[in-house]
């Protein structure tokens, strides 16, 4: 026997009432979405990205004492600190600023959350990985060469150093310590000018394999130049393996294959580059244009080196980031890509070859180390570097 279910029914005007109350719950949401929408446009203009980046200098300099102010602070025109920036370790080439080994953990975060906030999130969880690889590897035995005196007993600077003051201002005899060496608080902070939403400013950060030039003027801002690197360029933290700058190897890989035969033998040098052409050191230098240029490239293989570019340009925050992409989609038909080495890869793991990307306002080359993982690469603006082209206006 089938049981009926007792069905309450509503009178009209309760009918009435729940539609108004869905329709004043719908005005509600919508009201908020606009609200919401508002506020997230509003936090993405870029004249609130510069502000945020002020409040974030402003809090982590007053964490600070008055003398570890003056060790961090610098004249905007200091050209001496401006280029003290290397691939090598901070015990063979000093830099300026202070490290976050020499802070609270109260201003090791504020520091910290100042780069944070001239970064994306990508450039954030590079710079971290990055600096994990350095404590990877000091817990490496290693053998530090020793830096061996020239002829008038003055201990050599390293090549490429960027730095004016070498090891003669501390640098590492033999048999230096890992922990004096390596390390993911061997970074340094510093500023060049006056943090201000209007004005001109840099803040610098970096050490072993990193090394941040941020310039900010206004609402535009500048990552160039900037070196990013790793050592091990491929690690394992907590079961997960780590390749700080694994997209930039398997895009260019990627690219590389996507161009046919003649395309290829445009694009492969005849012969073979070891390292950084303008790395560290090498401001103001230029170099010949080669390889494939992308107006021979068809629109998929365009897309393709674009999105390779973007493993660099998306390391600033995304206000930065769009603003430096437009320019280099401007004279993306007059950008060159370039490769030496080996032409294929075991997949998931990092090459051994190096290629250049030339346009009129880029460079980036990235040349991995020979015989281990050991990558470094260099983004650079010819026409831009340290803001120039900001700043002169």
């Amino acid at each position: 026997m089938l049981m009926s279910k007792k069905v309450k029914f509503r009178t009209g005007q309760q009918v009435i009432q729940v539609f108004r109350r869905m329709i004043l719950a719908d005005v509600v949401l919508t009201l908020a979405l606009v609200v919401l929408s508002s506020e997230s446009a509003k936090a993405d203009t870029p004249q609130s990205a510069t502000s945020k980046i002020v409040r974030e200098a402003n809090a982590f300099l007053a964490t600070l004492s008055e003398k570890q102010r003056s060790a961090v602070l610098y004249k905007f025109d200091d050209d001496q600190q401006r280029v003290r920036w290397s691939n090598f370790p901070t015990g063979f080439v000093p830099r300026g600023g202070l490290s976050l080994e020499e802070f609270s953990d109260i201003q090791r975060n504020a520091a910290l959350a100042l780069v944070a906030s001239t970064l994306s999130q990508k450039g954030i969880e590079k710079v971290e990985e990055i600096r994990e690889a350095d404590d990877v590897f000091k817990a490496i035995p290693h053998q530090h060469p020793p830096f061996r005196n020239n002829k008038d007993g003055e201990p050599k600077q390293p090549p490429f150093s960027g730095a004016k003051d070498g090891p003669a201002a501390g640098g590492f005899k033999d048999g230096a310590p890992n922990h004096e060496m390596f390390g993911k608080n061997l970074y340094y902070i510093s500023i060049l000018g006056t943090p201000s939403e209007k004005d001109r400013w840099m803040l610098q950060f970096g050490g072993h394999h990193l090394a941040l030039n941020i310039t900010i003027v206004g609402d535009r801002g500048t990552l160039t130049p900037s070196l990013t690197g790793a050592q091990p360029g491929t690690y394992t933290t907590n079961g997960k393996t780590v390749r700080p700058l694994g997209q930039e190897n398997d895009k260019g890989f990627a690219l590389l294959n996507a161009l046919d035969d003649g395309q290829r033998k445009q694009a492969i040098l005849n012969y073979r580059v070891a390292d950084l052409v303008l790395g560290p050191g090498h401001d103001g230098q230029t170099i010949q244009p080669e390889g494939l240029k992308a107006s021979a490239m068809d629109e998929r293989q365009r897309l393709m080196l674009l999105d390779l570019i973007s493993e660099w340009v998306g390391i600033a925050n995304d206000n930065f980031a769009a603003a430096r992409m437009v320019e280099i989609k401007a004279g993306l038909e007059d950008t060159w890509f370039a490769w030496s080495g080996p032409t294929t890869v075991e997949p998931g793991k990092n090459g051994t070859s190096y290629y250049r990307i030339q346009g009129p306002k880029l460079i980036i080359e990235y040349a991995p180390q020979p015989g281990e993982d050991h990558v470094h690469t260099i983004y650079r603006d010819p026409r831009n570097d340290y803001g120039r082209a900001l700043t002169s206006k």
